[in-house]
């Protein structure tokens, strides 16, 4: 019995370390990603564009300089992104998006974008409000709305 209240004492205090550990990195990346949004904003700036495709797709296959390839980490260069083809004036450039707003961007149309380099950060109608595609409904909920019909 005494063992095990010294190894149960031993694991609480291992786990609580741990928990104090991951707090304080999580609120240093925090800060990070607060002070990189700072600069995106101050750096941000409104173009019109006309979207000629949108793609979830790795960063390497995505066409983006190569500059920007070397600045990613390794570990995110394969996950997947979503990356639009925008004709800026005369060129056609590959730009990342955020996801929040991947959905609301309209395939085909010119819109206004608040862009930050080759990220785009909000997007806006050209001529009024931007239409919103409708969701997929999964098999499950497909399935559901038959059975009520």
């Amino acid at each position: 019995m005494k063992t095990f209240l010294i190894i149960f004492g031993i694991v609480a205090v291992a786990l609580a370390i741990g928990c104090v550990i991951l707090y304080r990195k999580g609120k240093q990346m925090q800060e990070k990603t607060e002070a990189a949004q700072e600069q995106m904003r101050a750096a941000s700036q409104v173009q019109s564009m006309l979207i000629i495709d949108k793609k979830m797709m790795k960063m390497k296959d995505a066409g983006f300089p190569k500059m920007v390839l070397d600045q990613t980490p390794k570990l995110y260069r394969n996950r997947k992104v979503p990356v639009v083809k925008a004709k800026i004036g005369p060129k056609i450039f590959s730009m990342m998006c955020d996801e929040k707003i991947f959905e609301q961007i309209p395939v085909k149309k010119e819109v206004k974008a608040v862009i930050s380099g080759i990220y785009i950060m909000e997007v806006k109608g050209f001529r009024g409000t931007v239409e919103t595609t409708p969701k997929k409904k999964g098999f499950f909920a497909r399935l559901k709305e038959k059975a009520e019909k």
